[in-house]
């Protein structure tokens, strides 16, 4: 990543006006940005790092602890792990905080940007003011479907202290219309401006292309409408999603959004997984891959498995009677529980001991074992690390030592095809659903360098490539397929999980409290999360409105384009 000494100093800048008292001060008589040096290029790039690589402690809290252990595709609860996984499914207001206060504080630092850019702005630039529209699209989809309503309309006004919140069918209405906005602007247009004004390296998702930008929200726009169609009340779906699909939408390696992942700016302004691995005093920081995303990609004979996860480390695990508590009289049940996951996954071993110690050794061999979701506090003891698969190290490389590291994901090809797939097997396109079903899956595993002969093995032989079947059980593969793709956008994941009702296996909740925790959910599946503290503090009336309209402040609340799943 280039650029680096203005990038940061573009958003430390952008921090400190935006906590400044004085806003309208500020945006009229900004006289840091007097000179000919400055662009808005530079502040572009820190909203694109604060939005997907925030600092460590949102990146931890927000992404790790909540959304990508929600969407099933990380776990923590093993023996040796600091947390039980039962964490975040049990409500701590510290992890809520931290996850709430990232995602409303964004606003801020969006808002100043789009005032210097905006007609009559510092800076003004109505390209960079399209592209600001987009970011603003990409966050709200993201905050309005983590807590549901959220202040919007209001929310950039510097002389309202106390925004409304908006309804959801509001923010999805008015993010189309501003993507609608954007991509009005652009146009034909393939760059910026000239000189200073010339956006490149400085744009970490495209390169400065702007049309590329302009089918990065024609797709946000179709993912929105799709995610809308059949809510209650909703009257714009079907007439989005029509003009998403008569425009050019992401569908080729080359148009992919991932940012790539910088190596020189400090974990407390530009976050890794690596920095939560590596950084947190040994193995109670890590975690391991979810039984149902490992099982799906075994399964079905998925390539991209040995990308996503290391097979166990095996060797000899011995399980212990404990002396007291409801282990006692569990024990066999823990034993057989573990034991069945390893049988499920093809694992040999050898088993011997006594009633009340049991040893395995596992024999020589690859296998890939996830580890059960949301596994409860008691059978932690029993949970051995070295029977369950880790990430692969593409995704939690430490920074700074020439290892590659997997970009953040913001919007791919992949999705863009599923959704089009997705859109011609609910019969609103003439699309061919099959054609474009594949070409999502591959344009899937090319990201994690599948080649291109695993690639059409895969295609061509697997049940699961081939759309046969019932139009739900269509929905569910291609379902299932964004959700597998969505590997590392644990926001999104966790959205499609709760929008579709696959996987299933994760949808459905748990119930047998032995083994799996009930959390404050009773075992339903989270299907938001709650409002942070501050906004009761300082937005408590507008907010108690807000609850009267969307429900009770609770995890299992359904937000309202999941109603009725």
């Amino acid at each position: 990543m280039k650029g680096i000494i203005k990038i940061l100093s573009a958003g430390l800048l952008i921090a400190g006006l935006a906590s400044c008292s004085d806003f309208e001060e500020i945006n009229t008589k900004p006289d840091a940005f007097t000179s000919d040096e400055v662009s808005a290029k530079y502040f572009l790039t820190g909203i694109q790092i604060e939005l997907y690589a925030p600092n460590r402690y949102p990146y931890w809290r927000a992404q790790l602890i909540h959304a990508d252990r929600f969407a099933g595709q990380f776990t923590f609860g093993f023996n040796g792990c600091w947390w039980s996984d039962a964490l975040a499914y049990s409500y701590s207001s510290s992890y809520t905080d931290a996850t709430y206060d990232w995602m409303a504080g964004y606003v801020s630092n969006l808002s100043v940007y789009q005032n210097f850019v905006k007609p009559g702005g510092e800076l003004e630039n109505e390209n960079f003011y399209a592209l600001g529209l987009i970011m603003k699209g990409l966050y709200y989809q993201m905050y309005t479907d983590t807590f549901g309503m959220v202040p919007y309309t209001e929310a950039s006004d510097p002389d309202i202290i106390t925004p409304k919140f908006d309804t959801q069918a509001e923010i999805y209405q008015g993010v189309i219309a501003d993507l609608d906005e954007a991509m009005g602007i652009i146009g034909s247009q393939s760059v910026t401006g000239e000189g200073l004004e010339l956006l490149a390296e400085n744009d970490l998702f495209f390169n400065g292309d702007l049309q590329k930008w302009k089918q990065l929200a024609n797709t946000l726009k179709l993912r929105m409408a799709l995610r809308a169609k059949g809510a209650p009340g909703e009257s714009f779906a079907d007439a989005a999603i029509n003009e998403a699909l008569q425009a050019d939408l992401l569908d080729t390696a080359d148009e992919n959004a991932l940012m790539e992942k910088d190596t020189e700016i400090d974990q407390f302004g530009n976050a890794a997984y690596g920095d939560i691995w590596h950084n947190f005093a040994g193995v109670g920081s890590h975690w391991n891959v979810g039984k149902t995303l490992v099982d799906y990609l075994r399964d079905n004979n998925d390539p991209r498995l040995s990308k996503y996860a290391k097979p166990i480390d095996g060797g000899e695990a011995v399980f212990t009677r404990p002396e007291e508590g409801s282990g006692v009289a569990l024990f066999d049940k823990y034993v057989d529980f573990i034991l069945g996951e390893l049988d499920n996954a093809g694992v040999e071993y050898t088993k011997s001991g006594t009633a009340d110690e049991v040893t395995i050794n596992v024999a020589e061999g690859t296998y890939y074992v996830g580890q059960p979701t949301r596994l409860n506090g008691d059978i932690y003891p029993h949970v051995k690390n070295n029977l369950f698969s880790e990430p692969a190290d593409w995704i939690i490389n430490p920074k700074n030592t020439g290892e590659p590291i997997f970009p953040e994901v913001v919007m791919t090809a992949a999705e863009g095809n599923f959704l089009q797939a997705e859109a011609a097997v609910k019969g609103v396109s003439s699309g061919d659903a099959q054609a474009l079903y594949q070409e999502g899956i591959r344009q899937a595993m090319l990201i994690w360098n599948v080649s291109e002969d695993e690639i059409a093995t895969f295609l061509s032989g697997e049940p699961m490539a081939q759309l046969d079947g019932t139009m739900e059980e269509n929905l569910e593969k291609i379902a299932v397929q964004r959700w597998i793709a969505a590997y590392t956008d644990g926001f999104e994941a966790w959205a499609i999980v709760r929008d579709t009702g696959y996987p299933k296996e994760l949808a459905n909740g748990v119930s047998d409290y032995e083994i799996y925790s009930a959390g404050t959910l009773n075992g339903k599946y989270p299907q938001r999360m709650r409002y942070g503290n501050a906004e009761y503090n300082t937005n408590g009336q507008e907010l108690e409105t807000a609850l009267g309209v969307q429900g009770p402040d609770e995890q299992g609340t359904e937000l309202w384009w999941a109603d009725g799943m």
